[in-house]
């Protein structure tokens, strides 16, 4: 192995171990990180830690950047071990997937989905982790509309500047082109982003404890809400296809 090669190697192996303080540092103290506690636990002096992590800012962004990819694995795995045809039962497994890792990494669940962190800006390569799940939710409902997907109830139409807004999303965005005109791609996407308030709601809701006292057979509530949403967007209305994977 080259000098370089080791160093690189002993680099990255730093800067796993200061990740993984810092994730150790949140469950005890929230994002009110300390560089220098962290760097302290690392067996580093601050100056050594500034090094790996220019900022407390740089820390807090590759903690965001890996609660985001981890939370989306772990609701794609559980929605890729459903047969494509089951849309009702993508949903839920893809919530499943999402409630399971919150429940499991709740402080870091709190960094991206709790109070927004005092003076700190998300820069913007946190944007494609974040939209993974919806972009997951939004793949569902035009595999749906492949096959035929129509609301249960009459949509309400959306306002024009949303559906402009969704519109230069199709345009832009990373989603594939429709093959379809009915139901509209926009109005899809609008009801991806209600599935992903709603899922996000429903997980939030469970995980600061705003169920206490309230609702006690917490994954039965999820699910059943979760099931309620697919009929809201019309999953369990297509027709299904078991041939089709």
């Amino acid at each position: 192995m080259s000098v370089t090669s080791l160093r690189a190697r002993i680099r990255a192996e730093t800067v796993e171990e200061i990740r993984a303080i810092a994730k150790r540092h949140l469950a005890t103290h929230g994002a009110n990180l300390s560089l220098r506690a962290v760097a302290r636990d690392a067996g580093l002096v601050p100056s050594a830690l500034y090094r790996y992590f220019p900022n407390r800012d740089a820390l807090l962004t590759a903690l965001i950047t890996d609660a985001y990819a981890a939370l989306a694995a772990s609701a794609k795995a559980a929605e890729a071990a459903v047969p494509r045809h089951d849309l009702p039962g993508r949903l839920l497994s893809l919530g499943n997937g999402v409630r399971s890792w919150a429940r499991d990494h709740p402080a870091e669940y709190a960094l991206i989905y709790g109070s927004p962190v005092p003076s700190y800006m998300a820069p913007p390569e946190t944007v494609g982790p974040a939209s993974e799940v919806v972009m997951a939710l939004i793949g569902i409902l035009f595999d749906g509309a492949e096959r035929g997907l129509r609301p249960v109830a009459p949509p309400r139409p959306l306002p024009a500047a949303t559906h402009a807004e969704l519109g230069r999303l199709l345009d832009q965005g990373p989603m594939p082109k429709p093959s379809w005109t009915e139901p509209a791609p926009e109005m899809l996407i609008a009801t991806a982003f209600t599935l992903w308030t709603q899922m996000f709601g429903l997980v939030s809701f469970e995980v600061f404890g705003r169920l206490n006292d309230l609702i006690e057979e917490r994954r039965e509530y999820f699910e059943h809400q979760m099931l309620v949403m697919a009929d809201f967007a019309g999953l369990a209305t297509v027709a299904s296809c078991p041939g089709d994977g």
